[in-house]
């Protein structure tokens, strides 16, 4: 066995798409490896801004040997009644290479057969690897990819060199229009010439010693985190370090070298986010806080070179930054002369959707939502409807133009700047949330509101012109979206009807629109998300489907149903409740005719159905207003004491009895017990 090394050397790599790009192409790798069954014990994948590699181990030298047997006509079809070959022999000996007489047989209950068998020599690892890393190549998601000189080859970027080393040896092929070989390339500016590398196990150590260059993509992220901060402890702060801020940096070096920089402190009379989003987007440094939080007027770049002069490039650094937090300073200013409410009428020129209209008309919507759910709350309809209508007025500043991550935030500052209530300015950054995984859901009322508002705006109104996700494809991100709806109704407590809601929309789409076919397709959308958040969350399919069954359209309603039935499923009495469920609800559903639950009590026969009916007629009593205070829990607790009855009644009474009216009566029993527990959840769709 052998190590393999892969090395692709290229121009300046996409750097957000660098990580995707090197594992990608080191999985296809190790599995085309396995798959043409050469071994491959583990693998390693590097990446840098100029190159992709992988380093494989364990790889056998060749395919071992396959002993193969082939079958051909049956023994009865290749011998006629005296015994000579038949043409169905001699043709399937000629196919095989070989004579009738080099033949033998394959004997089974089934019959005999011909077969020829032989030895299928493996193909040696070097012939097969070029095909292998051509589909590896082959197959990188590479959106967009080009050529360059005179050539057809086409990648991600142009390529300059490729190592392809099997052990100590080179294979001999040509990969992207060049030959492959054994030299690698150091750092472009530190060791641009050739590294000689004897066998894969010298890449990353000599690349690093000699070459001045980090190949491996984790390690230089977590040299970059510790020098970032390092240098903000010597700063007298703590670095922000945000994850693709952190990534991206890592992907436009091979050789980190942090180095700090300040600027003018009258800066910070801007929003912090301003400054901090300049830094970042522009430029790519790291912002530094005091113990506080609070922005202090320095910054952390990251160079891809070991200066001789690091106050020369510190010095540079500053005097790039200061035109950009310039800009932001004309922007912070600039904005401010208006009141953000002057921007309502200037969404009228920003198209939302060529079907639903401006932001101007969503705008609209958003406010009758935000009223009607604020409405239904009791809480201020008036703070609620004020958030909405200024909700989408900050995109029309010169801030959120130029950093649209802003969106909201700056909302929040130009709202308190022009004397709206506290409530309202809240509400513009939080109505956002949550963005993503993991995000928080707004914290105030309001934000709430507006966030749902405009949130299930959307839903109903892309549901309506037929825009639906499909597959991977979800342009308006409709799936966040519902998510997000899902969260904040759960999460913050708030107890509303999704239909409502979803009607509510329809109606407030009515001049653009017929919206109203589209509530339940978008409910059923969804419920589906809710299932995805469930199961994110551990809680078992089965336990969801008994919920779902019952399609509570209220999710914090849903929300509590789980957790009674997740609780309920925790006591000993639930596996024979559960299984009860399931053999009544296959009872009723062979009953001939309507199944009513109506018992008549004189037609109780056997004393284990009586028992049976009394219990249920006091659990009835009990249980009845704990559902209607949606206390499912305690509801489905005080049902299990019902097990010992419902089994007694199961092995005593025949259910499927011979006389119709007592049959009837007691089918009509188990409906009612089964409508007990219909009252949390379907519990005969829980799983033995």
């Amino acid at each position: 066995m052998r190590d393999l090394l892969i090395e692709i050397g290229t121009e300046e790599l996409p750097p957000k798409a660098l990580r995707r790009l090197s594992m990608h192409f080191a999985e296809t790798v190790f599995e085309e490896l396995r798959a043409a069954e050469l071994g491959g014990s583990a693998f390693r994948a590097y990446a840098s801004p100029r190159r992709l590699a992988v380093r494989v181990e364990g790889v056998l030298e060749s395919q071992e040997d396959q002993a193969v047997e082939r079958r051909g006509p049956s023994l009865e079809v290749a011998f006629d009644d005296e015994g000579n070959p038949t043409r169905a022999a001699q043709g399937f000996a000629r196919s095989c290479g070989a004579e009738v007489a080099d033949l033998g047989e394959i004997r089974t209950d089934k019959g005999a057969w011909l077969a020829y068998s032989y030895t299928e020599k493996g193909q040696a690892a070097a012939s097969l690897i070029p095909g292998i890393v051509d589909k590896a190549i082959g197959g990188l998601p590479i959106p967009k990819r080009m050529r360059w000189g005179e050539s057809d080859v086409e990648f991600v970027r142009p390529v300059h060199w490729v190592v392809m080393l099997f052990g100590d040896s080179v294979i001999e092929t040509e990969v992207l229009g060049l030959p492959a070989g054994r030299e690698t390339r150091g750092h472009r500016f530190h060791h641009p010439g050739p590294i000689y590398l004897s066998e894969p196990s010298a890449y990353a150590p000599l690349l690093q010693s000699e070459g001045h260059v980090m190949p491996d993509l984790d390690e230089r992220r977590e040299a970059i985190k510790a020098q970032v901060e390092e240098a903000a402890q010597r700063l007298g702060g703590r670095a922000l370090i945000e994850d693709h801020l952190l990534d991206e940096v890592t992907a436009l070096v091979e050789w980190p070298v942090a180095v700090t920089g300040s600027f003018d402190a009258e800066f910070l009379e801007i929003p912090a986010e301003a400054l901090i989003s300049s830094m970042q987007d522009h430029q790519k440094y790291f912002a530094v806080l005091d113990a506080s939080g609070a922005l202090l007027p320095h910054f952390i770049t990251i160079a891809n070179i070991e200066s001789a002069d690091p106050v020369q490039v510190s010095a540079g650094n500053e005097r790039v930054i200061r035109p950009r937090l310039a800009d932001a300073d004309f922007f912070w200013k600039q904005d401010r002369k208006r009141p953000l409410a002057d921007r309502l009428t200037r969404l009228k020129t920003v198209v939302f959707q060529k079907k639903l209209g401006t932001l101007r008309e969503k705008t609209h919507r958003i406010v009758c939502l935000a009223g009607s759910i604020a409405h239904q709350l009791g809480e201020d309809e008036v703070l609620a409807s004020r958030a909405a209508e200024l909700s989408k007025c900050d995109l029309m500043t010169e801030m959120v133009d130029e950093f649209p991550n802003l969106q909201g935030v700056m909302g929040r500052y130009y709202a308190a700047h022009d004397g709206e209530p506290e409530a309202v300015a809240r509400a513009l950054e939080e109505q956002y949330r949550p963005a993503h995984a993991g995000d928080p859901i707004p914290e105030s009322t309001t934000g709430r509101i507006v966030a749902l508002a405009d949130r299930i705006d959307t839903l109903v109104g892309i549901f309506a012109i037929g825009q639906k996700p499909t597959g991977e494809k979800d342009p308006f991100g409709l799936r966040r979206a519902a998510l997000g709806v899902l969260r904040i109704l759960i999460e913050g407590g708030i107890d509303l009807d999704l239909r409502r809601l979803l009607e509510k929309a329809a109606e407030a789409l009515h001049d653009r629109v017929d919206a109203g076919d589209a509530v339940e397709p978008v409910l059923d959308f969804m419920l589906e998300r809710l299932r995805a958040y469930y199961l994110d969350r551990g809680v078992r399919f089965d336990v969801f489907d008994a919920v779902e069954a019952l399609r509570p359209t209220r999710p914090l309603d849903f929300d509590r149903r789980i957790r009674a039935v997740g609780e309920f499923l925790t006591l000993p009495e639930a596996e024979s409740l559960a299984a009860a469920n399931k053999r009544i609800r296959n009872i009723l559903r062979k009953a001939e005719g309507v199944v009513s639950d109506s018992i008549d009590e004189t037609r109780l026969e056997d004393p284990a159905e009586k028992a049976l009916a009394r219990r249920i007629d006091r659990a009835a009593a009990e249980v009845g207003p704990l559902f209607r205070a949606g206390d499912y829990e305690q509801a489905l607790k005080a049902l299990a004491g019902l097990r010992e009855d419902v089994d007694r009644f199961f092995d005593e009474v025949m259910v499927m009895a011979d006389d119709e009216e007592l049959r009837r009566n007691r089918i009509a029993l188990l409906n009612r017990l089964a409508n007990l527990f219909l009252g949390a959840a379907d519990l005969s769709r829980i799983q033995g």
